[in-house]
């Protein structure tokens, strides 16, 4: 008798154990959120992060009829990401679209709206293609924070400052107005904070690269989805520290404001 209760216990606690895994680390051939590289006909963004979750199914993987609701729940199912640090960019976004709630990934590339000048990972749009990964550029990133695995905050703001300076010198018509230095800014924040510690600002440099890289969630590489809820106050005490170090000034005060695909104010 007291071997069978041994074994039950036993069971109850293995079991207990398999469902305290959060589902969103599985990765069997069943798991709705397997990463799928995007296919010919998926329509992706400027921005490796709503990539990352169409890849990863949290958003339509062919990109389309994306409403606000979905980005904002996708972001905290796939990134733990709240309402407030997501909602006024999804909600800014759907300016891109003609459509009156909803817009295609691609949509995202209209210049001036949230795709900007001195990306982390694409071309300046009068120098090339915006829309899609590119290594050169992405090698400012990569090659940040040497002699350590990792990247933080004061890497990050490096990174933004060197960029800027590179996208001033090689591009005529840059832009950079305090709207461009919020964005670039919330973004580095935000990569850092899903990547790795959204109260310390280190992320893991494999984990990063990967995610920039494939547009993928590195989960077979150790990655899990952050405990802390990143918020717009988590994102707002990172990007200080960032600003710090980015030792920015602005090229304009301000700029035409884009309203959609075909209208400025």
């Amino acid at each position: 008798m007291a071997r069978l209760i041994l074994s039950l216990i036993l069971a109850a606690v293995a079991s207990s154990n398999a469902y305290s895994i959060d589902s969103r680390q599985a990765s069997g051939p069943n798991d709705p959120h397997k990463w799928v590289k995007a296919g010919a006909t998926d329509l992706r963004a400027p921005c490796p992060g709503l990539n990352t979750l169409a890849n990863h199914g949290y958003l339509p993987h062919n990109g389309r009829n994306i409403t606000v609701p979905m980005i904002i729940q996708a972001s905290l199912d796939g990134f733990n990401a709240a309402v407030d640090a997501i909602q006024p960019f999804a909600k800014f976004g759907l300016l891109s679209s003609n459509a009156p709630e909803t817009l295609n990934l691609d949509d995202l590339v209209l210049h001036g709206l949230i795709e900007h000048d001195a990306s982390l990972s694409r071309l300046d749009a009068a120098l090339g293609d915006s829309l899609h990964f590119n290594e050169g550029q992405f090698s400012t990133l990569a090659n940040s924070n040497p002699g350590v695995d990792y990247y933080n905050c004061t890497s990050a703001g490096q990174v933004q400052r060197d960029l800027l300076a590179q996208s001033i010198r090689l591009n005529a018509n840059q832009t950079n107005s305090p709207k461009e230095f919020k964005i670039r800014t919330r973004e580095s924040a935000f990569y850092l904070s899903v990547l790795g510690d959204p109260l310390t600002g280190v992320a893991p440099k494999k984990f990063v690269d990967i995610f920039f890289r494939e547009e993928r969630l590195p989960i077979a590489e150790g990655w899990k989805r952050p405990t802390t809820l990143i918020t717009a106050a988590t994102l707002g005490a990172l990007q200080t520290v960032i600003v710090a170090n980015s030792e920015w000034s602005p090229t304009q005060a301000c700029e035409t404001e884009i309203l959609g695909p075909a209208l400025t104010l």
